[in-house]
């Protein structure tokens, strides 16, 4: 079984040797860059199963490389490494792209983790995954493609984007429970989660705009409702 290549983009030199002989340790083949943009170049030039980014970081943050990254490839994961831990920065940290988020100071073993359950879910994406497209108001939504179609429009969309539409889909008209979804899609339903799905639901509720018919609803307390 091939390894799985991580970038790590990280300025503390000390910081960063130590995760990087980790992970390796850990099986993970794994390049350290001590700026963004060193990273964004071996990004575009290699292939990269994982990224892990420190925010503040000279020439180029990590908030700005994610966003680098997902121009290239919209699905590779990015857990971001950071002592900025207000809810703002969190917010901020997942709509750049990021589907983890870690405060410093942390221990190996809790990243250990969190790339784990990261790679479980997204290496097995086409589980359960329905064949064929779901009909939503307008739109046409196909799970396997993740794509979503609307008139001559297309929208491409992310891994996450599509397992949680979809999970909105089996759920048409009935609540999705938010702890359902977040332990289906992110493993884990702690608070950063939590915080990256209602991200997730702003997007998804930005590309179904068109048809009025459809709506996600917040449902207090509970979830969330996919009316179509």
């Amino acid at each position: 079984m091939n390894k799985i290549r991580i970038l790590l983009a990280e300025d503390d030199s000390n910081l960063g040797i130590m995760l990087r002989n980790y992970l390796t340790a850990k099986n993970y083949e794994t390049t350290l860059f001590i700026n963004g943009s060193l990273a964004l170049e071996a990004f575009s030039a290699e292939s990269f199963g994982l990224c892990i980014l420190d925010i503040m970081m000279p020439e180029m943050d990590g908030l700005t490389l994610a966003k680098e990254i997902r121009l290239t490839n919209p699905e590779v994961p990015i857990i971001f490494l950071t002592a900025k831990n207000q809810k703002e920065d969190i917010i901020e940290g997942f709509k750049s792209g990021a589907d983890d988020y870690i405060t410093k100071p942390f221990s190996m073993e809790e990243l250990l983790y969190r790339i784990e359950a990261i790679l479980r879910r997204t290496t097995n994406t086409s589980v359960n995954k329905k064949e064929g497209p779901y009909v939503i108001g307008g739109y046409s939504f196909e799970p396997l493609k993740q794509l979503l179609v609307y008139g001559d429009q297309l929208i491409k969309l992310t891994t996450k984007e599509s397992e949680l539409l979809e999970l909105l889909c089996r759920h048409g008209n009935e609540i999705l429970e938010r702890n359902f979804a977040l332990k289906t899609i992110w493993i884990d339903d702690n608070y950063f989660n939590a915080r990256s799905m209602d991200v997730y639901i702003t997007r998804l509720r930005k590309y179904l705009k068109k048809d009025p018919s459809v709506k996600i609803l917040n449902v207090h307390g509970r979830g969330y409702k996919l009316i179509c």
